[in-house]
């Protein structure tokens, strides 16, 4: 097998192995409906294997950021319809991250009064609300009933995106938002069944995978964690904690028959990830370029060595919309322009050269 050739996720079928890693990106507004230029963002990328689609957030109280998409109300369901069509249309497959930001937000963002996580443990440092950096407020800890609400609220928000024309869902259960935030014994310090043990920190994301996977179907299900990525205070620094943690999350997840396990993680080869995608049983997407741009000879490596069934890519799926065919020709590649990553409008997110508009210039 190679970077390029097909894939099965479970019920995804990918013509080649490269995936658009879900990013943020802040085009949505203050409604957080999705326009037109997010559609054609994405359609521009449908030869991509897989888009998976930047954060969304399932419920008011969990958006993170100005402009984030939400999937909460009919505007922003048809908002998404509109991406969906034209991605389809274009012949690509696309599946929505489904994000609960936790206590990575404000009051000012989310209009809820509070922010909320696993427990009354602030963040050290200041969050950008819409008009200016703020510090992180103390958050509300969830009641045991107001996490289970949680589940039903990822719930509704998978279905909705389904109902929006995505192939499928991928539960964000990383980079220090909210479900990670359960599984990090620094956020975590309850004593109910959400706390405590390793069984009992990974019990909301298996209860949330579990019971989208029962909604939507288990072949559109994809789940994403960062073990040990000590990002936004989530710390796991334990080696031995965040292998009984995470083993006991996929050994959960296992059974269920998801579409893709993905990892982000420095060194996808290494024991962890190998351990974890082992008892996961099914495919594994790796994503090891969080700190360091994922380029074309790592990707490559890392589905022909075996050390991944897909390679999820951020920062050159940006600059380049045909990246699947530059990668595949050995083309060169535009390079990402950092200062229009969170801008407004078409600049840096829609105006980068195709490699036929390049061959025109020249």
């Amino acid at each position: 097998m190679n970077l390029f050739s097909p894939v099965s996720l479970g019920d995804l079928q990918l013509p080649n192995r490269v995936a658009m890693a879900p990013l943020t990106r802040l085009r949505s507004g203050e409604e957080g409906v999705p326009g037109p230029v997010v559609a054609e963002m994405y359609a521009q990328r449908a030869s991509f294997g897989l888009l998976v689609a930047e954060g969304t957030y399932p419920s008011p109280v969990a958006k993170g950021y100005a402009g984030q998409p939400g999937i909460v109300t009919d505007a922003q369901v048809e908002g998404w319809r509109a991406v969906t069509d034209a991605v389809h249309a274009r012949g690509g497959r696309i599946v929505l991250q489904v994000m609960h930001a936790g206590r990575v937000s404000h009051p000012d963002l989310t209009g809820t009064g509070h922010v909320v996580a696993p427990s009354a443990i602030a963040i050290e440092g200041e969050v950008h609300t819409a008009t200016e950096k703020k510090p992180y407020p103390v958050p509300h800890a969830l009641s045991t009933e107001e996490v289970r609400a949680t589940v039903r609220d990822l719930v509704a928000a998978s279905r909705r995106a389904v109902d929006a024309g995505f192939d499928g869902i991928e539960l964000h259960s990383a980079n220090g938002y909210l479900l990670h935030e359960f599984l990090s014994p620094a956020s975590n310090r309850r004593e109910d069944e959400y706390g405590g043990t390793p069984e009992n920190r990974a019990r909301l994301t298996l209860e949330a995978a579990t019971a989208i996977a029962a909604e939507i179907g288990a072949g559109r299900v994809g789940v994403r964690i960062s073990p040990a990525h000590n990002i936004q205070d989530a710390f796991e620094k334990d080696p031995a904690d965040v292998l009984a943690t995470y083993g006991t999350l996929v050994d959960g997840l296992a059974p269920l028959n998801l579409a893709y396990l993905s990892v982000l993680h420095a060194e996808p080869a290494g024991e962890l990830v190998q351990e974890l995608r082992r008892r996961f049983g099914g495919p594994l997407m790796a994503n090891s370029g969080f700190g360091v741009v994922t380029d074309r000879e790592e990707a490559v490596a890392l589905v022909a060595d075996g050390v991944a069934d897909a390679v999820a890519v951020g920062r050159m799926a940006i600059a380049n919309p045909d990246l699947v065919e530059r990668w595949e020709g050995g083309h060169a590649e535009n390079e990402p322009d950092p200062s229009t990553f969170y801008a407004e409008g078409a600049t840096g997110y829609t105006d980068y050269p195709f490699l036929e508009d390049a061959r025109q210039d020249a």
